[in-house]
């Protein structure tokens, strides 16, 4: 066997000749961008829509300080090319969900590698290569806990063949009236960032729900303010956004009125305060002549991981909001600002505000260390694990590249090692789910809705494009006419959007067929008409949770998220069950190279294990200690709210 380096002569060849796209360049694409070159790959090219921040420089190694707003795809290539001058790097500074880059972009590629940190674009990406019939490495890192899998077409699972936990969400009513955890204090602020400072969204009010089924005394009266709630509420109200700017942003009007009025409000609807501790209302000006010089005193130890007094926290409020205020203005008439994590002002502001509505409610205070671990929804994203991952990668990738698919393997990071000792549990790959609705010969769903209340945008919006992953779809009625509910054409179904699904004659049992063009891609969607959806749900797929959800367990839906310190979640099997030797992946057998992908590949709760030799439980279960990483990058038992 002639040898090229460590490898075989004809794969080394293969790797000089081949093309390849890494998707994203954060934390996992600089290793994947430096593993690649480095093992031997000359025609590369990498895509990223984000821009480099400070943050990013504890990991993300081929970025340094001066390169603070550049492009992260162009900086990638540039400093990978220090690694080997004479590749072949192409960066597009973009979103991989643009429809430049269509069916026929990806069938350029003998493989494609994802770097991402969001499951919409996770999701395209896995139906481009489908579509495109080309392999797809998916991985991802949450902590010290990391994935990675390998998806062919008609061969193994896409990435959507086993259903993601869904968002944690909130009643507005426990926002509004009655929260009873630090996250519902953090939700609420954010909504009151954006409802002063951001783009108004009806649906994150923040004053007083008083249309509160539950603080209604009788049945009739829940009925009618919760009628009048669908109203615009049971008085007029001016929105929270011109209140404050009729006010110049006056902190200290600001403050008794969400943190005095509001409450003292919320006290009068005494049904709530029955079987819960009543909020105590805070006054700016009492406050303010009862603060110790001691609680503004500086305090040992880093400033983000100190949990401030009360007084500390409305001076934190006043000063954030003078500063947003000067934000504001600066943009000029009509300009908005956009909530960020990385953005001090705006940090601030919800440190402070969450704060103060906690102390309200009698809970414990967080530093704003913890704060922005649960608002930016955080795990740390830990260098080392990105690295091993990376190296992972790039193996997976060598065996596709020889022909030898059916020897790859998912394989899961662990925090701890297993009873034999291991960190590394490669299992099988398993083969396409018979009712993925992407996947399957003929992707099918049953929808439940109220055929009288959901809307055509609702449709759109939050069926098509948010749950079920579509970029622009087009959507006909399958009634023997072809009826075009919904064109992907600019403006040519708008007047559509308001109306209801039974205005065009849609009821239970009709069938819609949706088409999403760019990825090439058919779901017919069964409608099945329902009024029994519960307060705040406006749909449910059919067979998904809580109808075929597995049995709970202890902090199940902390230990899935895995996103490398983003705004997604998937599920690691991470159990401490050992495979046979057979099952175990020597890692430095092989070159280390590339970095996994901060997308997490979700799998079903179980995944089978090659070998059961010795009687080795072959279920792995989803670790369920992983809020003990939490600390940069997704947090605990946090949702993600970006």
């Amino acid at each position: 066997m002639v040898l090229v380096g460590s490898l075989r002569k004809e794969l080394a060849d293969s790797l000089s000749t081949c093309k390849v796209l890494v998707v994203g360049a954060g934390g996992i694409g600089c290793e994947l961008l430096k593993n690649l070159v480095l093992t031997g790959f000359k025609n590369i090219e990498v895509i990223d829509l984000d821009t480099i921040d400070v943050s990013n420089l504890n990991r993300q190694f081929l970025f340094q300080k001066k390169h603070v707003g550049k492009s992260k795809a162009q900086v990638a290539k540039e400093s990978a090319l220090t690694f080997c001058p004479t590749a072949n790097i192409t960066a597009y500074h973009d979103s991989i969900m643009n429809p430049d880059y269509n069916v026929e972009f990806f069938r350029q590629f003998m493989l494609v590698m994802n770097a991402l940190d969001n499951r919409a674009a996770r999701n395209h990406v896995n139906r481009m290569c489908l579509a495109a019939d080309i392999p797809l490495i998916e991985s991802g890192t949450a902590g010290y806990l990391g994935q990675v899998t390998v998806i062919k077409k008609g061969l193994t699972e896409c990435y959507e063949c086993q259903p993601k936990p869904t968002q944690k969400t909130f009643p507005g009513c426990t926002i509004r009236n009655t929260p009873s955890e630090p996250i519902h204090c953090i939700v609420w602020a954010k909504y009151l960032f954006n409802q002063l400072f951001g783009e108004e969204d009806a649906d994150q009010e923040v004053s007083p729900d008083t249309a509160d089924p539950e603080a209604a005394w009788n049945p009739e009266d829940t009925a009618a303010r919760a009628t009048a709630s669908e109203k615009d509420g049971d008085i007029k109200r001016v929105s929270t956004k011109e209140w404050a700017r009729s006010t110049g942003y006056d902190p200290v009007k600001l403050f008794n009125k969400l943190f005095k009025d509001d409450i003292m409000y919320l006290l009068t609807m005494d049904k709530l305060w029955k079987k819960r501790k009543a909020p105590t209302p805070l006054d700016w000006h009492q406050l303010e002549s009862a603060a110790c010089p001691q609680e503004v005193a500086p305090v040992s130890g880093l400033k983000d991981q100190q949990v401030l007094s009360v007084w500390g926290l409305c001076q934190l409020f006043q000063r954030s909001v003078e500063t947003l205020r000067s934000l504001l203005q600066a943009k000029g008439d009509g300009a908005e600002l956009v909530w960020d994590k990385d953005d001090p002002p705006a940090m601030d502001f919800v440190t402070a505000a969450a704060n103060l509505r906690m102390h309200i409610f009698s809970m414990n205070m967080k530093s704003r260390f913890d704060v922005k671990s649960m608002a930016g929804n955080i795990i740390p994203a830990i260098a080392t694990t990105n690295a091993v991952i990376a190296g992972l990668i790039v193996l997976e990738g060598l065996k596709i590249l020889s022909g030898e698919v059916e020897s790859c393997r998912t394989i899961f990071l662990n925090k701890c090692p297993n009873l034999r000792k291991k960190l590394l549990i490669p299992c099988v790959l398993d083969p396409p789910s018979a009712n993925c609705f992407v996947c399957a010969s003929k992707p099918e769903v049953t929808v439940k809705v109220n055929v009288d209340k959901t809307t055509v945008l609702c449709l759109q919006d939050r069926i098509l494009k948010e749950r079920f992953g579509m970029v622009a779809p087009d959507v006909q009625i399958e009634d023997g006419k072809g009826t075009i509910l919904i064109s992907s054409e600019e403006g040519e179904t708008e007047a559509n959007n308001s109306k209801f699904l039974s205005d065009f004659g849609i009821r239970n049992g009709s069938q819609l067929q949706a088409d999403d063009f760019l990825q090439d891609y058919t779901l017919l969607i069964n409608v099945l008409h329902t009024e029994d959806l519960e307060r705040d749900v406006e749909f449910e797929v059919v067979g998904e949770a809580p109808d075929k959800a597995p049995p709970p367990q202890s902090n199940q839906e902390e230990a899935n998220n895995i996103t490398n310190g983003n705004k997604d979640s998937a599920q690691p099997s991470t159990s401490a069950k050992a495979p046979t030797d057979d099952d175990i992946m020597i890692v430095d057998s092989d070159e280390e190279n590339g970095e996994a992908s901060s997308s997490a590949v979700a799998t079903s709760g179980t995944k089978r294990k090659h070998s059961e030799a010795d009687g080795v439980e072959t279920v792995k279960r989803p670790r369920v200690e992983q809020s003990d990483a939490a600390a940069d990058n997704d947090d605990d038992d946090i949702i993600a709210l970006d």
